[in-house]
């Protein structure tokens, strides 16, 4: 098990968990969110394969748009 620190509050992940996991352990779509690992933004393209090291910092922001 990995320890990681997803939005300021720690987390326990699975050896070679990838961002896309993580994200689908949150429920949430990769395709509404931007995703900071270590102070670098994720490429949407990028997340299926970025695994998750122990000690990792992942911020995730959601996206929301208004409607017309």
């Amino acid at each position: 098990m990995l320890r990681v620190e997803v939005n300021g509050k720690d987390r326990e992940v699975g050896d070679g968990r990838t961002v896309a996991g993580l994200l689908q352990d949150l429920e949430l779509d990769g395709r509404l969110v931007v995703v900071e690992l270590n102070r670098q933004i994720i490429r949407r393209t990028e997340i299926e394969n970025v695994e998750l090291r122990d000690g990792d910092r992942i911020e995730i922001c959601l996206l929301y748009t208004s409607p017309s």
